[in-house]
């Protein structure tokens, strides 16, 4: 069990832990002008969807850092990757657009024995490339035989 999974990585409370979520979601509405009247509106479709997830390492005693390292990569690559919460809900697809770290109470090294940390990730399309699904399709029933 988890508390969430993103992508390939999942924060659970070791070793990357996660202590809060927040999620905001918008709808998209046009108003219309009309002469003596509340202004009618018209759905326009989903808006902005975006998730904050949060946390504290502890990186001399639990680790953490590699999976931190994932999302940061994740980040600088605009992985769009599926988020999935611990009891099994499928949130969607999300692309990372903010990675924060503060590192305190600095070791040696230069890590800190505390780092807090801020994942901040955009709702977007699934980047599904067809030709590979259907190539995986064809090996799995290829090893059936």
């Amino acid at each position: 069990m988890s508390l969430y999974v993103l992508g390939g990585v999942v924060m659970d409370t070791r070793p990357f832990n996660a202590d809060t979520f927040d999620r905001s979601a918008s709808a998209d509405l046009v108003e219309k002008a009309v002469m003596g009247g509340l202004k009618p509106s018209e759905f326009m479709g989903e808006g902005e969807d975006t998730l904050t997830i949060t946390g504290q390492l502890l990186p001399f005693k639990t680790g953490g850092l590699a999976e931190f390292d994932v999302l940061d990569e994740m980040r600088r690559t605009g992985a769009r990757n599926p988020v999935m919460r611990g009891d099994g809900k499928r949130l969607g697809t999300y692309a990372i657009t903010q990675l924060s770290e503060r590192h305190g109470q600095l070791m040696k090294n230069g890590v800190g024995f505390t780092v807090q940390y801020s994942v901040s990730l955009r709702k977007t399309q699934a980047d599904y490339d067809g030709g590979a699904i259907i190539a995986a399709l064809i090996s799995i029933f290829d090893s059936l035989r």
